[in-house]
């Protein structure tokens, strides 16, 4: 699963190799997606190869190969692409993008009856490369009380390993309570840029916020305050064997 910016790039990577043979440089990039700086390409970029769809060749100033694209079209345009498409910012003709509206607000647990409450599956969360923001409400769960505190929650499916050393494995789904801040050391889901949401611990260090992993392979990611609004506070796990 790609964000639409990570899509956005890759067709527009995939589409200048094929006019041209040569890769855009970071500035057309930043330009075709209407970024302010380039490290948000930088991201894209890293997220796309750790996900297998772009390889850097070694020794090669911006050297870039496609080694697949959404879909399995080779012109990365899928038939469901348009109605597959998350809301976000998308690619329009000319390099340009626009933003469509916001979604509506998503829906929240209830109860069912005394001993289960139901739960919405607001898609997945990423504990390693981030990916779209939450906003895809695909099915509901049954939880029991116990394992919820007080006020509204949702579900998500883990994707990757960054936080398997806090007992957070993928395949296993995490119950999240919605809040809009948390206390140092709470594993929260946390939306980047208004864009990529992952599952990170929560660190406030003198002005930035540094989002930890719990897996030594992946690195912590620094970023101002701005930058980061947390979306919710894990409170539980569901895993199936």
């Amino acid at each position: 699963m790609l964000t639409q910016k990570q899509k956005d790039l890759l067709v527009f990577i995939n589409e200048r190799l094929q006019d041209t043979g040569v890769p855009p440089s970071f500035d057309e990039m930043k330009d075709a997606l209407s970024l302010k700086s380039k490290s948000g390409i930088h991201r894209l970029i890293t997220a796309l190869e750790e996900r297998g769809f772009i390889r850097r060749l070694p020794h090669r100033a911006r050297a870039l190969e496609v080694l697949k694209m959404p879909g399995g079209d080779p012109n990365g345009r899928s038939s469901g692409d348009q109605a597959d498409a998350k809301p976000g910012l998308r690619l329009i003709e000319g390099g340009r993008s626009e933003t469509p509206p916001a979604p509506t607000a998503p829906p929240s647990s209830s109860i069912v009856n005394d001993s289960t409450v139901s739960v919405p599956v607001m898609g997945r969360i990423a504990a390693g490369t981030p990916i779209s923001a939450i906003q895809d409400h695909s099915h509901d769960i049954a939880c029991p009380p116990d394992l919820l505190t007080n006020g509204e929650h949702y579900a998500l499916e883990v994707r990757g390993d960054s936080m398997i050393e806090a007992g957070i494995n993928d395949g296993d789904t995490v119950i999240i309570r919605r809040c809009d801040s948390a206390e140092n050391g709470a594993i929260v889901v946390a939306l980047v840029d208004d864009e990529e949401a992952t599952l990170k611990t929560l660190r406030k260090r003198s002005g930035e916020i540094a989002l930890e992993a719990a897996n030594p392979a992946y690195e912590d990611r620094i970023f101002g305050p701005d930058r980061v609004k947390v979306q919710g506070r894990l409170v539980g796990l569901i895993r199936r064997y």
